[in-house]
């Protein structure tokens, strides 16, 4: 086990694919990317980890999952994992793919927003996203799959310590990345597309804001990787970069600068530190002190799950979906033991 290394969150501004026979090219892209990383840096210290961006091999341009599946999807594993699993092997380090639009034959007419965290022994997990941006992003969450039976949050233990990763909007979603922090994992990995306004940008800055509360909550280092394109690659948005690695107090160790810029940022993830305050600290120890059985408002379902599993999504579905979401929160704190009741003059 490697008690300190350093990370690499890396970004790219480049045109979208339009078909899955230029993906290769982007493989490439990274694998140059990682070689310049590990080698560049190595008379310093040694870089183990590699994080890359959502959507770093095909965004999903087209309106509906049947295009998508036709243009662009691929299934996992594939001969691109296969080309990372031989660098990782080559170079000893693991890699944080960005992601894949996946088909999978268990889930016919379904597309997955996919990222896999591949090592010197080949593909260890594959994490697919499970809060899609709605309404635009029609790949299908598993949650919304009736029978799905693969873990929707999984971690893996390697010897640079218990690796997490989810997608973009899911870290949005402090229930989200805790299922990591629970788990156990120590280096909580972001693999991102998130756009402007809400990015790197005053006054909001949210990718910076998400980035160190989920490190705080969780008390784990995270590595974020954010897509760098500028708008005329992907109208009508642009995405701003400001790559980061943030360490388990919430301090940024290194940070892109804003703007579209292929960039590498590094920083150092020292476990035996995060171990120590760990089990050494009292106060603080967010994870510890949960008390989960105060939590009412989590006992009952609001985002309809199996929505998905008849057909897969599509911008009508996501609509309806939303909206019958949006009336399950209204009737949501409605119940009796949820409020308690204030006789008024």
């Amino acid at each position: 086990m490697l008690d300190r290394y350093y990370a690499a969150a890396c970004q790219f501004d480049f045109p979208n694919p339009a078909s899955r026979d230029q993906i290769a090219e982007r493989v490439s892209r990274v694998l140059a990317v990682i070689d310049q990383a590990v080698q560049g840096y190595s008379p310093f210290f040694d870089v183990k980890l590699l994080v890359f961006p959502e959507f770093t091999h095909a965004a999903p341009i087209y309106a509906t999952a049947e295009e998508i599946a036709a243009r662009l999807a691929v299934s996992i594993p594939n001969e691109h994992t296969d080309r990372y699993a031989a660098k990782a092997r080559e170079l000893g380090v693991y890699i944080q793919t960005g992601t894949f639009l996946e088909t999978d034959t268990r889930w016919p007419g379904h597309v997955f927003n996919t990222t896999c965290l591949i090592g010197p022994d080949g593909l260890l997990s594959r994490y697919r996203k499970v809060h899609p941006w709605v309404p635009w992003e029609v790949h299908t969450s598993p949650h919304d799959l009736d029978g799905y039976d693969e873990p929707l949050f999984p971690v893996v233990e390697t010897e640079i310590g218990i690796l997490g990763a989810a997608i973009c909007y899911d870290w949005l979603f402090p229930e989200a990345i805790r299922q990591l922090g629970l788990a156990g994992a120590e280096v909580l990995l972001r693999v991102s597309a998130y756009m402007d306004p809400w990015g790197t940008a005053a006054p909001l800055d949210w990718w910076t804001l998400a980035n160190r509360m989920r490190a705080i909550e969780n008390m784990a280092f995270v590595v974020a990787a954010n897509q760098a394109a500028s708008r005329h690659h992907y109208p009508p948005f642009s995405w701003p970069g400001g790559s980061m690695i943030v360490d388990f107090d919430g301090r940024i160790l290194s940070q892109a600068d804003s703007g579209p810029v292929d960039k590498i940022v590094v920083g150092p993830i020292d476990l035996a530190a995060l171990r120590h305050e760990r089990e050494r600290r009292r106060g603080h120890h967010l994870v510890a002190h949960l008390r989960n059985e105060a939590y009412s408002g989590y006992r009952q379902p609001l985002y309809p799950s199996g929505s998905a599993t008849d057909h897969p999504p599509n911008a009508k579905s996501n609509a309806d979906v939303h909206g019958r979401a949006v009336r399950a929160l209204a009737d949501f704190g409605k119940r009796p033991d949820d409020r308690v009741d204030v006789d008024r003059p």
